[in-house]
């Protein structure tokens, strides 16, 4: 064999071995953040992290328009947004929980809760340090939502005998348009609900035969026991956003489906799918037009240097053009989350799909082909990629604000567990147009100790290492602000 061919095949098999060693980033010991600002490049796309500027805090303890305690946020969408002569800002904040609270006091399984959107008045005044709450949110109302009989969505499990004849919503992820209309994403069924302005459904995008969760071959949307294919339980679509356009409607699932991972192997659920489905000549698309795998963290959950043994699962997607993301992974560590070690890994990865292979229409998508056998990502697929924006693990940030991050010892200002929620919108200054704020919201589970639903009264407070009461899990917004050329103009990159 001549050298310049044996030259050539040296360098198609390191091709080829580039293409097979797809992995997902590894953190095997806590991942603690740099100093602000932070620089994302991927492409022609760079947006800088000048780090966080405000937070705001919504007591678990509040009663929402229904009477019931106010478990938010899951997901959220700003409206009528503007900044008056002294830098202030003001709008109107609709947060999206979930499907309620869950075996908790007098609720035995996952509560009657009939699914619902909050809307709120905001105040925010950007700060550079101080004291720990510039933004202020008042609540004014909301939606009860409802199937196109008039009849309310449950929280129930599919599998509960009191949700029959109901839908059953584990309501996740939230985009709306500019018309007031807007898609709600399920855990259950991992469907799409679109809805009107009034919170009536007019339609359901359903889910493609990779994700949609079957069991002996019928479908099996509970979330209390586990399907054989598609979605794992309560690990559904999670993120859901419009472009900035509103013609392309992007759902990100939460983790690997169970044919794409290992039962007992959390690290192996690494390899999710994105899809990205064109709205803008019918809301409700029954196929996407492009479909991609998108690579989440895995990490050591005891931070201790050993092996990856979880997935930095995702809990919010958010559109900046139709192949630019961004997607929030962490893990399950914070205040609520019943753990004491430190956090690991919880962060917002800037995700770009150009290059990635599409699996629209493939079998990997019209089937329950895996695209990740065991875990490990076809040779043949791939991922879309994606650098680190923002990490959450910032002490001195966080000290900044008044926020903590001590697991060992929680109080009401350390960070929670469930940063679910995500939002963009613009500085509206003449002198930096390409500023955005970054809203990060978290969902508290409905962890109070004097919460109610439905005239069902729970105490579903926080409680120390020892089990003793700890207080309850207020509702936390975190405000970043970021530069990111031609979001305001619906082009980003």
């Amino acid at each position: 064999m001549s050298a310049l061919l044996r030259l050539s095949l040296l360098a198609s098999l390191s091709l080829l071995a580039g293409v097979a060693q797809a992995q997902p980033t590894e953190h095997r010991v806590p991942h603690l953040a740099s100093s602000a600002p932070v620089t994302a490049t991927l492409d022609s796309l760079k947006i800088i992290n000048h780090g966080l500027v405000g937070v705001g805090r919504l007591p678990a303890a509040t009663r929402d328009f229904n009477g019931d305690s106010l478990g938010s946020f899951s997901a959220m969408a700003v409206v009528d947004w503007r900044r008056d002569g002294d830098g202030r800002y003001e709008g109107e904040i609709l947060t999206l929980p979930d499907r309620g609270p869950n075996a908790v006091g007098e609720i035995k399984g996952t509560s009657d809760y009939g699914n619902r959107l909050h809307r709120f008045s905001v105040r925010f005044a950007p700060a550079a340090s101080g004291a720990p709450e510039q933004m202020t949110l008042t609540p004014r109302g909301g939606v009860l939502l409802k199937d196109a009989k008039g009849q309310g969505f449950t929280g129930l499990d599919p599998s509960e005998p009191a949700a029959a004849g109901r839908i059953s919503l584990d309501s996740e992820g939230l985009a709306r348009a500019k018309d007031g209309s807007f898609w709600v994403s399920d855990e259950y069924a991992a469907a799409i609900y679109r809805f009107d302005a009034s919170g009536m459904a007019t339609g359901m995008i359903p889910p493609v035969a990779a994700v949609a969760p079957l069991k002996a071959g019928q479908p099996h949307p509970s979330g209390a026991s586990p399907a054989e294919t598609g979605r794992r339980a309560n690990q559904g679509l999670e993120g859901l956003s419009l472009t900035p356009d509103g013609k392309r409607l992007v759902a990100l699932l939460q983790s690997a489906t169970l044919q794409d991972s290992v039962e007992g192997k959390d690290e192996t659920r690494a390899n999710t799918r994105l899809f990205i489905y064109d709205v803008s000549t019918k809301a409700t698309p029954t196929t996407p037009l492009a479909h991609y795998v998108v690579q989440l963290p895995v990490f050591r959950n005891k931070g201790d240097g050993g092996a990856p043994d979880k997935t930095a699962a995702q809990s919010e997607l958010l559109a900046l053009s139709e192949h630019q993301f961004l997607v929030l992974a962490r893990d399950g560590n914070g205040r609520g989350g019943g753990a004491t070690r430190a956090a690991v890994y919880r962060a917002v990865l800037l995700i770009d799909t150009s290059g990635a292979t599409n699996l629209a229409g493939t079998p990997y998508e019209t089937s329950t082909k895996p695209i990740a056998p065991a875990g490990v990502l076809d040779a043949g697929v791939i991922p879309a990629r994606q650098v680190e924006l923002i990490n959450f693990n910032d002490p001195s940030g966080m000290a900044r604000f008044g926020l903590n991050l001590d697991n060992r010892a929680t109080n009401a200002f350390t960070l929670p567990e469930k940063l679910e929620a995500m939002a963009l919108v613009p500085a509206l200054d003449p002198k930096a147009p390409d500023d955005v704020f970054l809203l990060i919201g978290s969902d508290n589970d409905f962890q109070t100790a004097s919460g109610t639903v439905g005239g069902l009264t729970f105490d579903a407070g926080v409680r120390d290492a020892e089990g003793k009461p700890a207080g309850d899990n207020e509702n936390l917004i975190l405000v970043y602000r970021l530069t990111i050329p031609g979001w305001s103009k619906g082009r980003a990159g």
